[in-house]
């Protein structure tokens, strides 16, 4: 049997159990027939569906050698070129598809609730060695310290019960877009510039107003909302923000502002201060506030019992340099946790939601965040977001493309009828592994990776 036709029995093998497919079969069809729409080629139809099976079947790696394994066991090393080129080399646009996931996802999402907050992040693959586009020695939120790896900046869309990545991208470091050899190398765009993670998120978010997303507020951990150029592009789209911040983040006090500038001469408009006017640090500020000022508020239920802390919240102005503006910033929010158990608050947020804004509200925008941890805990475990083996910028892209197509579908099934949907528990055929068979790099194999 030829592999093209192999590849076309297993992507729709949901007609493959005892005849007549199941209605999630049916679904998995027709979702992946309007992924292979929009993958553009004819020739790239299959692989595709083929990649996006694989990645939701059952199994430990989900690079392409295994997944060819599980696909077409009696034909492995066709299958694997087939896959390989299709993530590797082939130029669909990641972007074509990712609007095909985010149609269909987002439409399930939305009838069990309104679009509730649009989240910032990002995350590391560890690596070994210095040819992986992007790799450097950075900080890495999966193993909390610095490590050689890669990381991507993403944007999520969440309702009140589940979330999905519509937006994906490495950060390059300066060290690799100034290297032209590497770039070259790595396959990296030729008009691809420097830009710091605000600003790439900052891009992000813009593109998803320009294509209609439904808006929502902006999250965003400390790394992005101590960025005061960050803030400023969110409220310039006209959007609301919740973004942690550092606690040496300089506000003034409640009440409190910049003064007009006085002097000899001709009158000038910008802001002054001076040194018995002046701000002061958001921990400062928190450390000084009375006691009455901290409430208990719960946000969500845990694992094992309701979440509570204690948080204040004020109105007060960002003091950034002001000193350069003619007008001061605007009033928002200071939201400030101070756990009881703890010596001094723990985190800090600066938010754009009206004034009249209840102190639950904040707090539960706030601590909204935590839903998309789940979305990359499956994308890495489940779905194999980290296992690809490429060194090449458009590979990095295609995979986690991918990965986040098949997610798309399982958060589109949980939305629907089935809130237990995982990777591997799908109503899909498994092939049984070639004998002996191990992948390039794992224990056990003789062949190196």
């Amino acid at each position: 049997m030829g592999v093209s036709k192999r590849l076309w029995m297993v992507a729709c093998a949901m007609s493959a159990n005892s005849g007549a497919p199941g209605a999630q079969q049916k679904r998995f069809a027709a979702y992946l027939d309007r992924l292979a729409q929009a993958a553009g080629h004819l020739d790239r139809a299959v692989p595709l569906k083929s990649y996006c099976t694989g990645l939701l079947l059952p199994g430990e790696r989900k690079s392409v050698e295994p997944m060819a394994a599980r696909l077409c066991p009696d034909n492995v090393r066709q299958t694997h070129q087939s896959l390989h080129h299709l993530v590797a080399h082939a130029p669909w646009n990641d972007e074509d598809i990712l609007e095909a996931v985010r149609h269909y996802a987002l439409s399930a999402m939305q009838k069990e609730g309104p679009i509730e907050a649009w989240v910032v992040d990002d995350t590391g693959f560890v690596k070994k060695g210095s040819h992986s586009v992007g790799v450097t020695r950075q900080y890495c939120g999966q193993v909390g310290k610095q490590e050689n790896c890669q990381v991507a900046v993403s944007l999520s869309v969440s309702t009140s019960q589940a979330s999905l990545p519509i937006a994906w991208r490495l950060y390059l470091p300066e060290a690799w877009a100034h290297d032209r050899k590497r770039r070259n190398q790595a396959g990296v765009p030729k008009d691809l510039r420097f830009q710091t993670k605000p600003a790439i998120a900052w891009e992000q978010i813009r593109a998803a107003v320009n294509r209609g997303i439904p808006t929502a507020p902006v999250l965003a951990d400390a790394a992005y909302g101590t960025d005061t150029r960050f803030r400023e592009g969110i409220t310039e789209l006209s959007l609301e923000y919740v973004v942690g911040i550092m606690s040496s983040v300089t506000v003034w006090k409640p009440g409190q502002g910049p003064r007009p500038k006085k002097g000899i001469g001709r009158p000038t408009k910008l802001l002054r201060r001076d040194p018995q006017h002046t701000p002061l640090s958001v921990k400062d500020l928190a450390l000084a506030l009375p006691a009455r000022a901290w409430k208990k508020v719960s946000w969500r239920e845990g694992t094992r019992t309701r979440l509570r802390s204690r948080f204040a919240a004020l109105r007060i102005r960002p003091a950034h340099r002001d000193y350069w503006r003619s007008e001061p910033h605007g009033e928002e929010w200071l939201l400030i946790e101070w756990p009881s158990a703890e010596v001094e608050p723990t985190k800090y947020w600066l938010s754009t939601l009206s004034a009249n804004t209840q102190l639950s509200d904040l707090v539960r925008l706030a601590k909204h965040r935590w839903i998309i941890e789940r979305d990359y805990q499956e994308l890495q475990q489940e779905l194999g977001l980290g296992h690809y083996e490429g060194r090449g910028w458009r590979g990095f892209h295609h995979h986690a493309t991918l990965c986040i197509a098949a997610y798309g579908f399982l958060v589109a099934e949980r939305s629907r009828f089935s809130p237990s949907a995982c990777a591997g528990q799908l109503d899909l055929p498994l092939c049984e592994m070639p004998p002996k068979f191990r992948p390039r790099g794992s224990p056990g194999s003789p062949r190196a990776a």
